[in-house]
Order: structure tokens, then C-alpha cells, then sequence
């Protein structure tokens, strides 16, 4: 078993597809067929149930795909360990980021970590806060950031921004001149939204649970530009950052009565190696929070 049939055989496992693993290889399809019919072959199991176009992870291939994502992963991170004993000369921060965070914060501090840093590179990966958790202790990535209220022990955290969150409508709107926002008000508004995975839905899960109500879910949208423009256009309101908003003279943030406040903190696993490139960028935002 070698890890380039491992990797040949996660990346048909993920794409769920031979042509488009190849694709993401840069390598031959007959290429990605024959490594893994090789290392089925050598282990004697079958590792896909190949239907006429569609093809799955049987219960062993299962058991395989987690094994070698966790070995791949190993090997990875040992590579960046050998590489980084020559010093920090090279390195790459691999950083997961929601979108709200990552459009309206993020930017700034990257300027400002390359300008004192220019030989490293930054590498992001978007999702929502609850998936970049989830997939911190998978270890899937190595650094994320996460909402402190779901933390879990086998995390540490850097806590490094606290923000409200806040309804958002467009000027015209009958919410515009409110001081605040029940949880009944918001309910009685069509409303546009991020998928399932970022922190705005719990926000909507905890108060479906307080009211018993079920949302009008108008929209489902994670671009933020296209959640602004339909919520101007008065399709429905929506719930952001108080920051994503601050330059939009045309959108109204209003506090709910129970405010929602966020604390989040750049999350790593115990007991996982982090680069010196991460732990750079790291020690440089919790400077910069404690800084300001």
C-alpha cells in the first residue's frame, strides 16, 4: 500500500468520480482507475460500489477513506516539520475563515501579517464556523476560526474579535427607525439567509426554540453581496456582523432587545503539530487583538 495510491484513492472517494479525480490529480484518468484497482487487488477488498454512472464508498472503502485521510494528513504535516527546521524562510498558513469574518476583518490583518512576513504564503478555505470546527477536530485543517460559545475541549482557542450581530434592512423599511428587534418582529419578515453550518442559522435555530415559530426562509445565499442585494431590493431582511454593514448607507442595522454578541478565537486541535508559518500568523492576530 503506497501513499500514492492512498492519495489517488481519497481524491476518487471526494469527487465522488475517476475523470474528475484525475482532473484534480493532473494525471491520466486510466491512471487514477488502474492505481486503485491496484491497491484493492493487494488488499482484496472492493472499495467502490461502481454503478452505471455514479460511484460509492462501500462499508471497507469507508473504514479505508478514514485511515488515510488521517495518514495523508500525518505525512503532510511531517513534511512541513522537516521543511521548517531550516528556519522560517518558507511556509504556508492554512487558515479556515467564514465569510462574514473573512471579507470585513481578515483582509486588513493579511496586509498587515505579509508586509512583516512577505516570503510566506496564505492559504484560505471558506466555510462556516460550525463546519470549520468540525473539520479543526477531524483534522482536516490545521487553524480556523470558530464562535467561543462551541468550543469544545479538544480545541484551544485564541479569542481575538467580539461583534453584535444585527438585523439588517434596507432604509425604507418599517424596521429602519426601531431602536431594537424582538424575536416575534423578525419572525413576521421573510428572511435571507446562509446555509445550515454558519453561525447566523443557530442564531435562527435558538430562536425558533425561544418563540416555538418557524422562520420564512425567502432566500438561501453564502454570498454576502447577494444576501445585501436582495435584502435592498426588499425580497427580505437578513442578520449580519455590525460590520458588514458599517459602509452601506442604504442598509440599517438594528440590535435585537436580547442582543447577540460573538466572541471569536482562532481554534486549533490538541495535541496537533502546527506549522511555524501557523503559529506565526497566530501569535501575530493575538498581538494585534491584545494591541488594540
Amino acid at each position: 500500500m503506497e501513499s500514492r495510491q492512498l492519495r489517488h484513492f481519497v481524491e476518487v472517494a471526494v469527487q465522488k468520480s475517476f475523470t474528475k479525480a484525475a482532473k484534480q490529480l493532473h494525471i491520466a484518468q486510466p491512471a487514477v482507475s488502474k492505481s486503485v484497482k491496484n491497491l484493492e487487488d493487494e488488499i482484496g477488498i472492493p472499495l467502490f460500489a461502481r454503478e452505471e454512472r455514479t460511484i460509492q464508498l462501500t462499508e471497507e472503502g469507508k473504514r479505508l477513506f478514514a485511515h488515510a485521510t488521517s495518514i495523508l494528513n500525518q505525512m503532510e504535516q511531517a513534511v512541513l516539520e522537516m521543511e521548517e527546521l531550516k528556519g522560517l524562510k518558507t511556509g504556508r498558513v492554512r487558515i479556515g475563515l467564514p465569510s462574514m469574518v473573512g471579507s470585513f476583518y481578515f483582509p486588513e490583518q493579511f496586509v498587515a501579517f505579509k508586509k512583516k512576513y512577505p516570503q510566506l504564503e496564505l492559504s484560505i478555505y471558506e466555510a462556516g464556523t460550525t463546519r470549520i470546527r468540525d473539520d479543526i477536530r477531524e483534522g482536516n485543517i490545521d487553524l480556523g476560526t470558530i464562535v467561543m460559545d462551541d468550543a469544545t475541549e479538544d480545541l484551544i482557542t485564541h479569542p481575538f474579535l467580539r461583534e453584535e450581530m444585527m438585523v439588517v434592512v434596507p432604509d425604507s423599511h418599517p424596521f429602519a427607525s426601531l431602536s431594537s428587534i424582538s424575536y416575534d418582529q423578525l419572525l413576521t419578515e421573510p428572511l435571507v439567509l446562509f446555509k445550515e453550518g454558519y453561525y447566523q442559522r443557530n442564531i435562527i435555530h435558538k430562536i425558533e426554540q425561544a418563540t416555538g415559530r418557524s422562520p420564512h426562509i425567502a432566500f438561501e445565499t453564502n454570498q454576502i453581496s447577494m444576501a445585501k442585494s436582495l435584502t435592498r431590493k426588499g425580497l427580505g431582511i437578513t442578520i449580519f456582523l455590525k460590520m458588514v454593514i458599517s459602509e452601506d448607507s442604504d442598509l440599517v442595522g438594528i440590535p435585537f432587545e436580547t442582543p447577540f454578541s460573538l466572541t471569536l478565537a482562532l481554534s486549533h486541535r490538541k495535541g496537533t503539530y502546527l506549522s511555524k508559518a501557523n503559529k506565526a500568523f497566530l501569535s501575530f492576530l493575538v498581538n494585534q487583538h491584545v494591541n488594540h
